[in-house]
């Protein structure tokens, strides 16, 4: 799968968020058991927050994809199958992002704090996966909204615009050859 350059900024902003969030985390230094277990029920409802929020906007993204492919597809201007591929592109990662922000939510929401079974060294363990995974769900959420910056840049710049030598807009040169050819 070849990426372009929008695509592979939007993922390097996303790995460069990821990266800050998790260094912010190993700064907190090691955590004993306990300390972990208390820091585990004290951060749960914000985790359930973010990962209902994620939710929310992944599935507003994916509704306002309909609204930008109706936009498109209705506009003068042709674009390119590059284009499309971007949308579905987004439309696939933002699809991963909401299932992984539901599951994430519901394990939040075992009561693994009130086990009395659980060693308290695997709540060290516990807290850390918990950040890992929250700070990848909120990297992937900036990766979709900076594909999707991206996509609505280009549609504005061809659409409204009129940009004609735009790199996802059909040149009339190859408007022209392929009605000839039809």
């Amino acid at each position: 799968m070849k990426l372009n350059k929008y695509t592979k900024r939007a993922f390097i902003g996303g790995v460069i968020c990821m990266l800050f969030i998790a260094l912010g985390t190993i700064l907190l230094g090691r955590l004993s058991g306990y300390e972990a277990k208390v820091l585990i029920k004290s951060s749960l409802d914000g985790m359930n927050t973010l990962c209902n929020t994620i939710a929310l906007a992944s599935a507003t993204i994916l509704a306002l994809l309909l609204t930008l492919l109706g936009l498109s597809s209705s506009s003068k201007s042709e674009l390119k199958k590059e284009f499309y591929l971007d949308v579905l592109r987004i439309a696939k990662l933002d699809t991963i992002i909401f299932i992984a922000a539901v599951i994430t939510f519901l394990l939040f929401n075992l009561p693994i704090t009130e086990s009395d079974n659980v060693p308290n060294n695997w709540f060290n363990i516990l807290y850390y996966i918990s950040l890992g995974i929250s700070s990848i769900l909120s990297a992937g959420l900036i990766v979709v909204v900076l594909l999707l910056y991206n996509t609505v840049v280009n549609l504005i710049k061809i659409v409204g615009l009129g940009v004609k030598n735009h790199p996802m807009a059909i040149s009339e040169e190859k408007k022209d050859s392929k009605e000839n050819i039809e």
